[in-house]
């Protein structure tokens, strides 16, 4: 059995789903995390499903390219059930997606989600009336919480044996008319072909959805004459264009059933969440705010880290010494030994100590909603360097990982913005990026200097922008961003998800980090390590002036980003950098670091989304840059 979730973005639908699948599937209130369905095997009444969570989406008619995905996907899934998750404090606005999944004729229950923020908002919902409306089982849940999860799927299980059949809700009867008529003429060939039911086809070629009217154009050339014919009949006598007239009927259904169903009680004032987005918001309190915001982002990161990192690197030392007396010959069991040691070292005591608080931090200002309002914010930037609002989206997943940021610029509709985006956000510094400049300039430096390089990467990002744009010249337009409510976090969900994040490093990238470990002792063994940096000293000594040793670092670097600082302890052959550093070696290494070559995952990525081409470009822009960003911080230092 199959059982699909679908709910508009930030219903709280991918919280329901790793409530009962276990964190795997991306949770933030902002739109576009799941650009992919998660999958799952659940058991429940000793019954075995599989629950897939489906992107998110507002009408099954739409422009948007991830909407549309989101359609291509729930068709192909042909589920036992549908889940349809509503925010129940957005019940108004929710409605009219249930109207339109109850067109699939298929089994379908609603999950009145949030209902803890309803309650806030003054908004009591009277559930039997509304089940009986919908002709549909209505279950009440708050899936942070974990209330209501357990009796929501045993009434799904039994609605998927049953198989009720939705209500369906009747528009004017002149508008049902055309939609008769064109119901007659759909011949069973084209409704196999798109997967969609007789009626909801016809509804959807008068709604002038532009894919279906393709392939009618392709299979029945003369239906497509008559479809224009009763599209410009529905235009005429109610002087709107069609897709207008079957939405505005479809919003006045769901407003009805609305007042029907729920009772809207007005605060007697203000709560102290809806006033503070007043100041958040605001256009120069507002960017105050973030400004504050970040500083104490990077602050506790860097508090944090540099309280952690420096006893763990110390009792590596002290392992490092007693390894050494241990094997005084230093052979090739030594060798080994000591690399396992470093990477070790470099995982638990430079790359931990800030990673764990950065992504703790980030999913907390996530969980609360404030990335949503940074995004508002924001959201002026990305316009003036010529990028869609939309954008801003891959910008904020970029700082988490720059992989999943690169797979949601597919939600972006313009090729030319898909292009521009995927190679701007590799100038993000991902979490990998964050613990090199943590780990460098914010613990010999200070977070002062961190944040300057946070910010000296958004005027390069931003001067990129500009300059691609020139000459890839294109009309940028607008964004709706829905802005959620504040929500005080769960620990158990923001553990779960931190735990979520950091599992690539522990899983994927440490083994990598221990093994480039043991592979840089054993080319130092075997005096290989010296012809590679004297190879590239033209290069990282002559031009940036860099000690000869970090030649290969940064080729370790292509790997993962992480493995440039654990190698750079090997190479250097001491974690105390400022001893064989200067400040200004170390602001270069680093500048570099953050803006060269993405990694392999990256540039996997890359090519899938926006081909061979783009991936070159990506390697030559992003080489180009940190070599000039690093000469100039070169210059500034000498």
């Amino acid at each position: 059995m199959r059982i699909a979730l679908v709910g508009q973005p930030n219903s709280g639908k991918s919280t329901l789903f790793n409530s009962v699948a276990g964190y795997k599937s991306v949770v933030a209130n902002y739109p576009g995390t799941t650009s992919e369905p998660a999958r799952s095997l659940v058991h429940g009444q000793g019954e075995p499903f599989e629950l897939v969570d489906l992107p998110g989406l507002y009408s099954l008619s739409s422009i948007e390219k991830d909407e549309l995905r989101a359609r291509e996907l729930l068709l192909s899934l042909a589920p036992e059930l549908i889940i349809h998750v509503i925010d129940a404090s957005a019940l108004g606005r929710s409605l009219e997606l249930t109207f339109e999944l109850a067109e699939l004729e298929l089994p379908l229950i609603v999950c009145l989600n949030m209902m803890d923020e309803a309650a806030r908002k003054g908004i009591d919902i009277d559930l039997p009336r509304l089940a009986a409306a919908l002709g549909v089982p209505v279950v009440p849940t708050v899936a942070a919480t974990g209330e209501g999860v357990a009796r929501l799927f045993q009434v799904g299980l039994q609605a998927a044996r049953e198989r009720p059949v939705p209500r369906r809700f009747l528009l004017s009867d002149d508008v049902e008319r055309v939609i008769g008529l064109l119901v007659t003429k759909l011949r069973q060939e084209l409704v196999r072909k798109t997967g969609l039911p007789t009626r909801l086809l016809a509804l959807k070629l008068l709604e002038r959805d532009t894919l279906l009217a393709a392939t009618v154009a392709e299979t029945d050339p003369e239906l497509a004459q008559e479809v224009l014919r009763l599209q410009q009949e529905l235009a005429t006598s109610h002087g709107r264009p069609a897709d207008v007239v079957l939405g505005s009927e479809r919003h006045a259904l769901c407003l009805n059933l609305f007042e029907e169903v729920a009772t809207v009680r007005r605060p007697l004032r203000r709560s102290l969440r809806d006033r503070l987005d007043a100041y958040v918001m605001h256009p120069l309190w507002g960017y105050l705010i973030l400004g504050a915001v970040l500083f104490g982002f990077f602050s506790v990161v860097f508090g944090v880290g540099r309280l952690i990192e420096a006893p763990i690197m110390a009792g590596f030392e002290q392992l490092g010494l007693l390894l050494t007396t241990a094997f005084p010959d230093r052979n090739l069991a030594y060798t080994v030994l000591h690399g396992l040691i470093q990477g070790l070292s470099g995982g638990i005591g430079l790359v931990l100590p800030y990673l764990l608080p950065f992504l703790v931090v980030l999913t907390l200002l996530e969980d609360v909603g404030y990335i949503p309002r940074a995004a508002f914010l924001m959201d002026s930037l990305m316009h003036k360097i010529g990028l869609h609002g939309k954008a801003i989206i891959p910008f904020v997943l970029g700082y988490g990982c720059t992989v999943p940021a690169i797979m949601s610029v597919r939600l972006l509709e313009s090729s030319r913005d898909r292009l521009v985006t995927s190679l701007l956000v590799n100038f993000i510094p991902c979490a990998a990026r964050t613990t090199v400049i943590f780990a460098l300039v914010g613990f010999y430096l200070g977070p002062g200097h961190a944040l300057l390089l946070y910010v000296l990467n958004l005027v390069i990002i931003a001067l990129a922008g500009r300059l691609l744009l020139h000459f890839l010249p294109e009309a940028t337009p607008g964004m709706i961003l829905e802005v959620p409510s504040y929500r005080l976090p769960q620990l158990r969900a923001l553990l779960a998800k931190v735990w979520y994040r950091m599992r690539e490093f522990v899983v994927i990238a440490w083994p990598i980090l221990i093994a480039g470990s043991v592979v840089l002792s054993l080319l130092e063994a075997f005096e290989l390590a010296q012809p590679i940096n004297a190879l590239l000293a033209p290069f990282t000594s002559t031009l940036l002036g860099l000690p000869a040793a970090v030649g290969i670092t940064l080729i370790f670097g292509v790997l993962r980003k992480e493995l440039a600082i654990v190698m750079l302890v090997q190479a250097l052959g001491t974690s105390d950098f400022s001893s064989v550093m200067t400040n200004g070696q170390l602001l270069t290494f680093t500048v570099f670091t953050i803006f060269y070559v993405p990694c392999l995952g990256t540039l996997a990525m890359l090519r899938s989304v926006s081909g061979v081409r783009g991936m070159l470009a990506a390697l030559g822009l992003t080489t180009l840059v940190a070599t000039l960003g690093a000469l100039v911080f070169r210059l500034l230092t000498a």
